[in-house]
């Protein structure tokens, strides 16, 4: 699967687009810790993974897109006891979603869909927060797929709460990046039923005070490369389904 990429354009190339119809795909994830098998990277992965999965449904359905550069650091508080997650305040999330979608406003383009794989509540905030800012100034879709009738589309673990690092997430990462994936690990790693949105809602506020001391929720040990591509072309038809719901 190759999608157009915004950022592979010169900038007389993306100039003489026509823009009108476009939809401008923003992937949004976290470096953060996702186990101790999956790559600090696994969000912004997903969110990739599933803005390329998204261009080529949009495509089917004779909608043009491009796939913007990821935004790599949001919140990430949950995982800020673990070495390599970069955390940064959910206002500034925020300012920078509005600041990229007004800069490539000023340049034509006036749709924008995000693409998420970051799953925590601040960060989901400042995602809601942007597209409340931006709706009066351009068409933007945000499939929340914490959220029915989205989230009820994905897999059991995902909507059991205990998919960080799990079957759920390792099994994209499988899909999209299987080079990253410490697969001998991965199939050492005993279950973590404990689930994360439960802790949330409980009130804890870490990975480890919510069960999950190597930074892991669910069960990596049962990740494939099958279910992976499987939840890619859901996660696709979705992004391409709030993108024409939007229209």
């Amino acid at each position: 699967m190759s999608s157009a990429r915004l950022a592979d354009f010169s900038w007389e190339a993306l100039r003489d687009l026509d823009k009108a119809a476009l939809w401008v795909i923003l992937p949004v994830g976290a470096t953060e810790a996702h186990g101790p098998h999956l790559p600090l990277s696994t969000d912004v992965i997903i969110a990739e993974a599933m803005a390329e999965a998204g261009a080529a449904a949009l495509s089917a359905r004779g909608v043009r897109s491009l796939i913007a550069p990821a935004l790599a650091y949001t919140s990430a508080g949950y995982a800020a006891g673990f070495p390599g997650t970069v955390s940064v305040r959910p206002e500034t999330v925020t300012a920078l979603i509005v600041d990229i979608a007004q800069a490539l406003a000023g340049h034509g383009f006036c749709r924008l869909v995000i693409a998420n794989a970051h799953l925590e509540p601040a960060h989901i905030a400042s995602l809601h927060a942007a597209v409340r800012v931006l709706a009066g100034e351009l068409e933007i879709a945000f499939p929340d797929v914490t959220q029915k009738p989205w989230a009820l589309r994905l897999t059991d673990e995902f909507k059991s709460g205990a998919c960080h690092a799990g079957q759920y997430e390792g099994s994209i990462v499988l899909a999209a990046r299987p080079e990253l994936v410490n697969q001998d690990l991965a199939q050492s790693l005993p279950e973590n039923p404990a689930s994360l949105s439960r802790a949330i809602r409980d009130g804890k506020s870490s990975f480890e005070a919510a069960g999950g001391a190597r930074a892991y929720f669910g069960s990596p040990a049962r990740a494939s490369a099958e279910e992976g591509r499987a939840t890619l072309a859901v996660l696709g038809q979705i992004l391409a389904d709030a993108v024409l719901g939007a229209a």
